[in-house]
């Protein structure tokens, strides 16, 4: 047993997820069975001084086989409508499970606007810290009763990253059909090797992923290297392992070599730039030269308006940008000092040029470096 497996007896925050190809019974309703297992092991965890925060998808599909329909569909409205009829049953289940062990449950339901939105960030950080301060297991999901396109985090594997970031997590489980990550695709390849150890900020192992293979789910692979990428951010230990392996989360937590476990190189990021980095989208682009480039990438710096080329969209004071080269490659991410229109004004002057252009100057940066975050592997800002 490695070192960093037997970390895992000690680790002291875990974040659960479990997806629906393995938490539905092949399409026929929510598997019971399988989810008062995973309670009875998650309550086990519990009586050894762990905490648990439970990141689970389901509420769709089961809303599907509630509402009798066969076919998932694509229609925004009908899904929020499943999403609603679904997350009843969902909840109750996991309730009727942990009940069993005397372990009081809470659901928890976010959107991206809960986590890019300061305030409404320290909230749900608030909120979980308190309900696992009091031994409560929090049941978090995507709200997908009111989440659009726009809103949407996309996928419980993004989702349960966010919360390991959110709260601090030591280690975050993702649960799957699958036994790990492969060094090819073992559906098509009977020679494949289960790799136990990869390093999540590596390109070629994001190279190594594949789409979904299921029409439950809305995740992957590729979904679930990335969210290891994402939580290590925090310092987080990603292990993505087979959710029906007997006592799975047991025998993970006892340090036995199932799945693989993702660890990363990179230095773990500060709570306000795990936040910054955390947004899935931003609200325009500046155009950087290859001074400020190097600047920002490699020395720290604040962003000053000497090294923009170009601004795109249209954005307020306070809004989060994304930085990138010309070539349209992301090199950082920040909240700007000035609006769109004012940082158009002062392109590629010097800060002390900002009164004799603008009438005034805000700050003498357009990004502080305190609000300034480099971006790192696999994780792109989408503009909107």
């Amino acid at each position: 047993m490695s070192d960093t497996r037997k970390r895992l007896r000690s680790a002291r925050r875990w974040i659960i997820k479990v997806g629906s190809s393995i938490l539905t019974n092949d399409g026929q309703g929510l598997d019971r069975t399988i989810i008062n297992a995973w309670t009875a092991d998650i309550a086990a965890l519990l009586d050894q001084g762990h905490e648990v925060v439970l990141v689970s998808s389901g509420s769709i599909a089961e809303g599907l086989v509630r509402l009798g329909w066969t076919v998932r569909p694509k229609a925004v409205n009908e899904l929020q409508a499943a999403a609603a009829v679904g997350q009843m049953g969902l909840v109750q289940a996991y309730e009727s499970g942990f009940q069993a062990f005397n372990r009081n449950t809470a659901q928890v339901l976010l959107t991206h606007d809960d986590i890019s939105d300061r305030r409404r960030y320290l909230n749900a950080r608030a909120t979980l810290n308190t309900l696992i301060s009091h031994g409560v297991v929090p049941i978090v999901n995507e709200n997908d009763t009111v989440t659009t396109a726009e809103i949407r985090l996309g996928d419980n594997d993004t989702l349960a990253a966010q919360v390991a970031n959110l709260i601090d997590a030591d280690v975050l489980v993702l649960l799957t059909d699958q036994q790990g990550l492969f060094d090819k695709d073992p559906r098509k390849h009977a020679d494949a090797v289960l790799l136990e150890r990869a390093d999540a900020s590596d390109p070629a192992i994001q190279a190594l992923a594949g789409p979904s293979g299921t029409a439950l789910g809305s995740g992957g692979m590729g979904t679930k290297v990335k969210a290891a990428e994402r939580a290590a951010q925090a310092g987080t230990t990603t292990i993505v392992a087979a959710g029906r392996e007997p006592n799975i989360i047991a025998r993970l937590a006892a340090g036995e070599p199932l799945g693989t476990m993702f660890t990363s190189q990179q230095v773990p990021v500060v709570a306000r730039k795990r936040w910054l980095a955390n947004h899935l989208r931003s609200n325009g682009e500046l155009v950087l030269d290859d001074g400020a480039c190097a600047a920002v990438r490699n020395k720290g710096v604040s962003l000053l308006a000497v090294g923009i080329r170009e601004c795109r969209g249209e954005f307020s004071r306070g809004a989060l940008v994304s930085c990138v080269d010309t070539a349209g490659t992301e090199i950082a991410r920040g909240l700007a000092n000035y609006n769109a229109n004012e940082i158009r004004q002062v392109l590629g002057l010097a800060s002390d040029q900002f009164v004799e252009k603008l009438g005034y100057a805000l700050e003498p940066e357009i990004i502080h470096r305190d609000n300034l975050v480099v971006s790192r592997g696999t994780n792109p800002v989408t503009s909107r």
